[in-house]
């Protein structure tokens, strides 16, 4: 083990509906979707189908114009049934009608022994051709990595911190075969080292405690413990100029997987999760898919909201909406569309807060209470007050009071003195849940993240 860190700053949100860790049965949704507005910073994609042609998983739908070379494909085989688009012809989903059975694009394929000998071009050549490329993140920014630069270093966490996040222990079981192929191709990427962040709050994963060529890093504490940033702030930080990809442990299983057998398998195991879920399991199923198989007959009330991904740094979806693409749950929990007699003044153990002066009663009920939250923000969009709530919820050495500030200001120099490259929306989300004010604080770094990069 190379390091052990332990973060004192944080705060764990408990929320009511945990996936069991049981794979229930559902057939499999009958369309899937791939949504450019998952990939951050794709810009003018251009569409490779048409409505009525027949695909099979792993062949391209689309390019971004600012990186041609990136392609992506179809999660399953079958027929494209709808192109939907937003205002001013935005792209927003290529919607699949999927086989029965899928079909897979053939690439090549290759033997463990062979992973020693492939080159770097040969590589990113198949990761580009294949739709597996857009597994890898590139920080600053949090965009879809640029194949003609080098990375000082790779980051991969190897656990989820977030609100009823899924557990990877168990969706990647039987995986470390792939895991460890995809960490030999991703070696051929970097000059540098390849940091695996492990948990250290209980028993490491045997999927991931196992594997070469990495340096193993023990991280403990509350979420935001981890988020890949905070390893990367703890690790190898990110100055102006430095290069640092990010990518996931599915995704480093799908690159495994794409040179031991030479296909883009998009299947995943997925959790569902949240108090308004009658049985929260896992569902295995594939990126892109509808979710109105699993939550059918499987939601208790009427009034719920649907979460791609988690509630803090999720996507709203409808009943009949699409996974995400770097999505690994569907989180279904009350909407907030209602006024609350005497709001937070109201004394109470169900009310969740890292104020003890507002959840008081909460606080003292214990730690490992169970909470059922919904989606009202308590209030509505006020002056900025400063309190320091920020600095107690982020174990890094970044002020995110005043980086936000300089983001409001658009003040270029001050954003990057105060560590704006180190942080996506994922590392302030916890500011966000915990801030009186009521900002929408991720769609504010973005912005300047944005600034920054079109600079």
């Amino acid at each position: 083990m190379s390091h052990t860190i332990k973060l004192k700053k944080g705060f764990d949100i408990n929320l009511a509906g945990k996936a069991d860790k049981k794979i229930a049965t559902c057939d499999q949704p009958e369309t899937f979707a791939l949504k450019p507005t998952d990939f951050l910073g794709i810009e003018r994609p251009k569409l490779m189908v048409e409505v009525g042609d027949t695909v099979k998983a792993g062949t391209p739908l689309l390019y971004c114009k600012m990186m041609e070379e990136v392609k992506y494909c179809a999660p399953v085989s079958g027929e494209i049934v709808e192109i939907k688009r937003g205002e001013k012809r935005k792209l927003l989903e290529i919607r699949i009608l999927a086989d029965k059975e899928i079909v897979y694009e053939k690439f090549k394929n290759y033997s463990v022994s062979d992973l020693v000998k492939i080159d770097k071009n040969e590589v990113i050549d198949l990761l580009l051709q294949s739709g597996v490329w857009p597994n890898i993140i590139q920080r600053p920014y949090g965009i879809v990595a640029n194949p003609e630069e080098t990375p000082k270093s790779i980051f991969i966490s190897t656990f989820d911190t977030h609100p009823l996040a899924p557990d990877y222990d168990f969706t990647l079981s039987g995986e470390e075969h792939n895991f460890q192929a995809g960490i030999d191709i991703l070696r051929k990427l970097t000059n540098g080292k390849i940091h695996l962040g492990l948990n250290g709050n209980g028993e490491v994963s045997s999927v991931f405690s196992h594997t070469k060529n990495v340096e193993l890093h023990s991280i403990s504490g509350k979420h935001p413990a981890g988020n890949v940033g905070v390893h990367i702030h703890h690790i190898d930080p990110i100055s102006k100029g430095d290069l640092v990809w990010t990518v996931d442990p599915y995704g480093v299983v799908q690159i495994g997987k794409l040179f031991l057998e030479g296909k883009y398998d998009a299947s995943k195991t997925i959790a569902l999760a949240g108090s308004e879920v009658s049985t929260p399991e896992y569902y295995k199923t594939y990126t892109g898919a509808c979710v109105n198989k699993m939550v059918e007959r499987n939601v208790k009330g009427r009034n719920v909201r649907f979460v791609s991904g988690n509630v803090l740094t999720g996507e709203k979806i409808k009943s009949d909406g699409y996974l995400g693409f770097y999505h690994h749950q569907l989180t279904v929990i009350p909407e907030g569309d209602h006024s609350e007699f005497m709001g937070w003044i109201l004394p109470t153990t169900k009310k969740l807060s890292f104020h003890k002066a507002f959840g008081l009663l909460s606080y003292l009920n214990g730690k490992n209470k169970e909470y059922i939250i919904d989606t009202n923000t308590k209030g509505e969009r006020r002056t900025f007050v400063q309190t320091g709530v920020f600095e107690q919820v982020t174990p890094m050495d970044i002020l995110p009071t005043y980086l936000v500030k300089a983001i409001m200001a658009e003040d270029y120099d001050e954003m990057e003195a105060l560590g704006i490259y180190e942080m996506i929306e994922e590392d302030i989300a916890l500011c966000e849940f915990v801030d009186v004010s009521k900002h929408e604080l991720q769609k504010i770094l973005r912005e300047g993240l944005d600034l920054l990069k079109n600079s």
